[in-house]
């Protein structure tokens, strides 16, 4: 059984924050003001691409879902992703994500989309929980529900959760806010890790982003073009290791054939 930390673990980690609350705050008002307000990603949110084995792809969270910071869908997650694996798979592919919403924020947007039936869901989510305050157990809480949605209405077969991206490293926010918020999402991502060894239905995406500054999008909060090709190089990988049966029908070979994109 994973080691759960203290109460008192937590309540020591924010006694700086707590202590530097006024300037926090500041700072939070400052950036919200300053900050370029980036549009989603345009383009197709959804497409059949490849020759193989079915694989039906669904993509879903937030504005880094949305592809926020990429010109296009097609530079954006999903458009990479359908790239790395339409020599592998014919992936027929959704998008679902909205910049802003926190994770039961998507679980309310998903019960008014059409269901389906889907091999695999990608789920970004989590910096809005960072930023609003959530709790980790509450942000837990609310994947189970999201995991028993995928489940029930989407007829998903395993779920990928991709980690929270580097916060600590996000131009963004000055410091110490940059620095409290990183701590937060370190805290979320150790509480992810754990989450998905106790629930069994799920998988966690580590992204080890290189120091690059082309990684953040111009608004220094947002990924940049090469961090989604990075990120769907990654998520690629762990959908190749999925057992037999789980992405897709049998394992397939390597082809060129059939490539088409939905945007």
């Amino acid at each position: 059984m994973a080691h759960e930390p203290a109460p008192i673990d937590g309540l020591l980690s924010w006694l700086p924050a707590l202590a530097l609350s006024p300037l926090l705050l500041a700072q939070g008002v400052y950036v919200r003001r300053v900050t370029p307000r980036l549009p989603e990603a345009p383009g197709s949110r959804s497409g059949v691409a490849g020759g193989g084995p079915s694989l039906k792809l669904l993509i879903l969270g937030d504005s880094a879902a949305a592809g926020v910071g990429a010109a296009s869908q097609a530079t954006a997650l999903a458009g990479r992703l359908v790239d790395e694996l339409m020599a592998d798979f014919t992936v027929n592919w959704r998008l679902c994500a909205e910049s802003g919403v926190t994770t039961r924020d998507l679980i309310a947007r998903l019960a008014g989309v059409a269901g389906g039936r889907f091999d695999v869901a990608i789920v970004s989510i989590g910096v809005n929980d960072v930023i609003t305050g959530g709790r980790t157990r509450q942000w837990t809480a609310a994947l189970a529900s999201l995991l028993d949605l995928l489940e029930s209405a989407f007829g998903v077969r395993h779920v990928l959760l991709s980690a929270l991206p580097p916060m600590h490293r996000f131009t963004a926010l000055p410091q110490p806010l940059r620095w409290c918020v990183g701590l937060r999402a370190r805290r979320f991502n150790d509480e992810l890790l754990r989450f998905a060894g106790r629930d069994g239905r799920c998988a966690v995406v580590a992204l080890d982003y290189p120091r690059d500054p082309s990684y953040l999008a111009p608004d220094g909060f947002h990924p940049g073009e090469p961090a989604y090709r990075h990120w769907a190089a990654a998520v690629a990988a762990s959908i190749r290791q999925l057992p037999s049966g789980q992405a897709g029908e049998d394992r397939p070979a390597r082809s060129s054939a059939g490539r088409q994109r939905g945007d």
